[in-house]
């Protein structure tokens, strides 16, 4: 009887343990799923916002980009685009190569930051930031970091090949010449 006596509270306290470590994984779990759910929600808006750029629908663009928006390309840039300033900028885009696309390659998500991999894809049929229409088809891969505060783009830092860009549309990397 006295072994039943001492036997039996031991159960009871390891039930209840194991009944909180249940709770307790259980709630873990439900946090691990609910972030991601909002990180699968964040890949959607950049999504979205890759989309609207791409047809030029800058009133869907407005709705997934915030009001205080800053795109910093290259991402070391000092001085930002504005959401306003990166529509004219589409425009431009648009102006310079009427069938460009994005393709986004790959997608990561962690927190409120989402990086993408992205190739854009165009042919040069209009002037482009003082370039002339070349009727290149031209390719660029890049990389974008994408902030997300309340549901909305906030910042983009973004990377990509300039260089080999602009080597697409004729323009030559030549040294310095030497002074004399």
């Amino acid at each position: 009887m006295k072994k039943l006596c001492v036997i039996l509270p031991l159960a009871l306290i390891l039930c209840f343990m194991v009944g909180c470590q249940d709770k307790k994984a259980m709630a873990e779990l439900d946090a691990l799923k609910a972030q991601a759910d909002v990180e699968e929600q964040n890949k959607g808006l950049v999504k979205r916002m890759y989309e609207a750029f791409e047809k030029g629908d800058f009133e869907a663009y407005k709705e997934v980009v915030a009001p205080e928006y800053a795109w910093y390309s290259p991402s070391r840039s000092t001085k930002p685009l504005s959401r306003e300033e990166t529509i004219e900028f589409g425009k431009m885009l648009r102006n310079g190569f009427p069938d460009f696309a994005y393709s986004v390659e790959d997608l990561i998500a962690e927190d409120d930051i989402i990086i993408s991999r992205f190739i854009f894809r165009g042919t040069h049929e209009g002037e482009f930031q003082g370039i002339p229409a070349t009727g290149n088809k031209v390719e660029m891969s890049g990389f974008m970091m994408t902030r997300i505060e309340n549901g909305k783009i906030v910042e983009d830092k973004e990377e990509y090949d300039g260089l080999g860009f602009m080597m697409q549309l004729g323009m030559e990397l030549k040294p310095k010449e030497a002074e004399k």
